[in-house]
C-alpha cells in the first residue's frame, strides 16, 4: 500500500497525530491515527519496537494521553507506535451506527458483529505482523504483572475497546481474541483499560524507563510482592524521619531492609499473594 490520497495533520502539544483517509471498495472511508508519522503504512518494524493498534468508538479520548510523559517520549524515540482506528468507519449504515438491540430483548445495545470483524481484519492487514488481538472486557482474565510480562513479548497488539452492553458473541467466536479485564468492576468502555495495557507494557520495553531497575523493583515484578517504601529529601518532616539504614551507604543492609519491607508490607496489605 502506498501513500493515502489525502491526510490531515493535527498537532496535540508536542505530538503530531496524522489522520489518513483510506478508501474502501464500498465507498465508505476509514480513518486511522498514526504516531509517529510513518512514510508507509506497511513498512516493516524494527524488532525492538512494539506497535499498538487501538480500535475504539471514541478515538479523541486518546491524544492527550498519548502526548504526555514516558509514553510520548517512547513514541518520539520510536520505541513504541500507537495507531488509533475509529470503529464507526467500518459501519455500512447511513449514520455510521455500529450498535443494535439484542435479540431476545434486554436493556441497552450491542456492538454488531459485521463492522467489528471487518475492521479487525483490515487493521491486521496494515502490518506484516498480524499481532495478538486483545478484547478489553470485564469477563476476561485479570491484568496482572504476569499477564503484562507475557504481553510485552508481542511485537504488535490490537486492542478492541467495548462500549454499551458489549459485543455480539459472534465477534468473539470468529476473531478468538484474548480477553483482558482490569478487575471485578464495570467501566463505561474499554478505552481506560486499553490505556492501562499500553502503560503497563511499555514499562517493560528496554529504553523506555530512565533506569531499568525501576520496573524490576516495582510491586509484583518478582515473587508477586508489593514494593518497599521509599523516601527522598528532606530527611525529616514533621517529626517523621527517613530510616537510618537508607542513609548508611551500606548497600547490603539496604537491600536486606527493602526485602524485609516487601515481605511485611505484602503480608499486611495483600496476604492473598503469599
Amino acid at each position: 500500500m502506498g501513500h493515502p490520497s489525502d491526510s490531515l495533520a493535527i498537532r496535540w502539544r508536542n505530538v503530531v497525530v496524522k489522520v489518513y483517509r483510506l478508501r474502501r471498495v464500498s465507498g465508505f472511508s476509514s480513518f486511522g491515527y498514526w504516531l509517529p508519522l510513518l512514510p508507509d503504512l506497511r513498512s516493516s518494524m524494527p524488532a525492538e519496537k512494539i506497535r499498538f493498534d487501538i480500535v475504539t468508538l471514541f478515538p479523541q479520548i486518546f491524544p492527550g494521553y498519548l502526548g504526555e510523559s514516558l509514553l510520548a517520549k517512547a513514541i518520539e524515540r520510536e520505541l513504541v507506535e500507537v495507531h488509533l482506528h475509529n470503529l464507526r468507519d467500518w459501519s455500512t449504515s447511513k449514520h455510521h451506527k455500529v450498535d443494535a438491540p439484542p435479540f431476545g430483548g434486554g436493556p441497552g445495545m450491542l456492538i454488531q458483529v459485521e463492522p467489528v470483524v471487518e475492521c479487525i481484519e483490515a487493521v491486521q492487514a496494515l502490518s506484516e505482523e498480524e499481532g495478538e488481538l486483545l478484547l478489553l472486557t470485564p469477563q476476561g482474565e485479570t491484568l496482572k504483572q504476569g499477564v503484562v510480562s507475557s504481553l510485552s513479548e508481542n511485537r504488535r497488539m490490537i486492542l478492541l475497546c467495548g462500549r454499551y452492553e458489549g459485543f455480539d458473541q459472534r465477534v468473539i467466536d470468529i476473531l478468538q481474541p484474548r480477553e483482558i479485564s482490569l478487575g471485578d468492576f464495570i467501566l463505561n468502555g474499554g478505552e481506560v483499560a486499553a490505556m492501562a495495557v499500553v502503560d503497563s507494557v511499555i514499562r517493560l520495553i528496554p529504553g523506555v524507563l530512565g533506569d531499568e531497575r525501576s520496573s524490576a523493583e516495582d510491586s509484583f515484578s518478582d515473587e508477586a510482592l508489593l514494593e518497599f517504601p521509599q523516601y527522598t529529601r528532606p530527611r525529616e518532616y514533621r517529626g517523621r524521619e527517613v530510616p537510618d539504614v537508607l542513609l548508611s551507604g551500606n548497600h547490603a543492609e539496604i537491600a536486606a531492609w527493602r526485602a524485609a519491607q516487601r515481605q511485611s508490607r505484602t503480608a499486611e496489605r495483600r496476604s492473598d499473594l503469599l
